[in-house]
């Protein structure tokens, strides 16, 4: 069974930080996975993302802010977010690209249901 689960989110003050974790189970030949935020009023954004062989991007906005990392051993991609302004809240999901089972050779997105980041004083 496919399953893509994130968890960390929560209420943060601004200047604090959190990191989120995204968890993939029933995918293989993982060769992408992404982080997106749906801020309100905004468009979906996609932040960071990390390759197969562990090449890394960062939207402009979050640069030298927010890391992102992999533990392949326990299929878990995280998102460090360091310095959080009001303008990070919004709900933040991880898109992982792969093959399944019923499907190997066919490289699909597939989306977990996000985690909520609120950043407030």
């Amino acid at each position: 069974q496919v399953q893509v689960v994130e968890s960390g989110g929560g209420l943060v003050q601004p200047g604090g930080s959190l990191r989120l974790s995204c968890v993939a189970s029933g995918i293989f030949h993982i060769a992408l996975t992404e982080w997106y935020r749906h801020s309100p009023g905004k468009q979906r954004e996609r932040v960071a993302d990390i390759s197969g062989p562990g090449a890394t991007d960062y939207a402009a906005s979050v640069k030298g802010r927010f890391t992102i990392s992999r533990d392949s051993a326990r299929r878990t991609v995280y998102l460090e977010m360091n310095n959080l302004t009001p303008d990070d809240t919004g709900n933040y999901s991880c898109k992982v690209w792969g093959t399944t089972e019923e499907t190997p050779k066919l490289t699909r997105g597939f989306w977990g249901q996000g985690t909520q980041v609120t950043v407030s004083s």
